[in-house]
């Protein structure tokens, strides 16, 4: 592989973040050169006007490749776009009113949203079971404390984000609920043994695995009983072992950002994304950092140049991210924003989560 397919195969396999409302050259120039995706924050958002021209500025420098555009729109505490969207209650909200149809309802009113702005895929639903309440991550983004329930609206809402028109990317494989720190910050451990962590932890990322929806986000999260070395997003047991072939999971495998304490406390951002390459991880978030995202990005395209088999675990991977990047039918029009389709879907979702009944 020479130097400069090297590179465009590094950069495949990012999913970047950056600062500001407008996208920096320097992005940019690295969408031109092959970039995988980016993923939009609060911080990039003004309006929806502006976070469409935004997505459209950045398909127009990768021309006519596959290219992934996403956010974390969840609900509750993790929502990156406000009004005019709808802005979602908490996933145990919906776990409360136990309605699944709601749930899915939900999702494609979301999807439907995300799709009118420009975007590909969302990192939702949460599948992490809340079997920990001292859990400072968590919480009420989980859809309950069992895994049945989780199971139940999660899946409902992944069938609504594709029926309104994006790709679920379901998280934090294998299961971050019962960790006791927050992976932004420390590196947790989950010390459930395997048949626990088969009965809860993985029930509902297995039923994920076989609806063939989407994508799948790892955990920065230890687990002993399956991996005592590495977390999840750097373990080929995991990832390669578990999702792949004992759950048949098809799907692109993302990262979590490489940014976070999690692995700061383990090593290096560009070691982890090696090791996670290797594991069998298909797409790296980098969700701030241009210093972060260039040193990555050297130590693959140092490793593609060494080593055939990691040059084509690249091209595997980037093949896989690319799905998210596949529109699932034809987009809804930015003016579907504000339009009064838009505000009679959102009062019917009002009035269902007050009643807990959709019609």
């Amino acid at each position: 592989m020479t130097g400069d397919e090297a590179l465009g195969a590094a950069l495949s396999v990012i999913v970047a973040g950056f600062d500001g409302t407008t996208a920096p050259p320097s992005l940019l120039e690295d969408v031109r050169r092959g970039l995988g995706g980016v993923v939009l924050f609060a911080r990039n958002v003004e309006a929806p006007a502006q976070v469409a021209a935004l997505l459209e500025q950045c398909r127009a420098s990768a021309g006519p490749r596959p290219f992934v555009a996403a956010v974390d729109q969840e609900g509750g505490r993790v929502v990156r776009l406000r009004e005019p969207l709808t802005v979602l209650p908490p996933a145990r909200s919906f776990g409360l009113l136990d309605t699944p149809s709601l749930t899915e309802a939900a999702g494609r009113l979301v999807g439907a949203e995300l799709c009118a702005l420009g975007f590909s895929a969302n990192f939702a639903p949460v599948l992490d079971v809340d079997t920990n309440s001292c859990s400072p991550i968590i919480g009420d983004r989980s859809y309950g404390s069992s895994p049945q329930a989780v199971l139940r609206h999660g899946l409902g809402f992944a069938r609504g984000l594709r029926d309104g028109g994006v790709h679920p990317v379901a998280k934090h494989f294998p299961g971050h609920g019962d960790a006791s720190l927050d992976s932004h910050l420390d590196l947790p451990r989950v010390e459930q043994d395997e048949a626990r962590l088969e009965a809860v932890e993985l029930m509902p990322f297995s039923a994920y695995a076989r609806s063939g929806m989407g994508g799948m986000m790892t955990a920065h999260v230890v687990y002993p009983a399956l991996d005592t070395e590495v977390p999840a997003t750097l373990s080929r047991a995991i990832v390669t072992g578990i999702l792949r072939e004992r759950l048949h999971f098809r799907g692109p495998v993302l990262s979590d950002d490489l940014e976070m304490g999690a692995i700061s406390r383990y090593g290096s951002p560009e070691q982890a994304a090696v090791l996670a390459i290797d594991a069998g991880v298909d797409g790296l978030l980098i969700c701030r950092s241009e210093t972060v995202r260039a040193a990555v990005v050297e130590a693959l395209q140092k490793k593609a140049q060494t080593t055939p088999a990691f040059a084509y675990r690249l091209e595997r991977a980037a093949s896989r991210l690319c799905s998210l990047a596949s529109p699932l039918r034809a987009s809804p029009k930015l003016s579907f924003i504000g339009s009064s389709l838009h505000l009679s879907r959102q009062q019917q979702l009002i009035r269902a989560l007050a009643t807990g009944q959709t019609h």
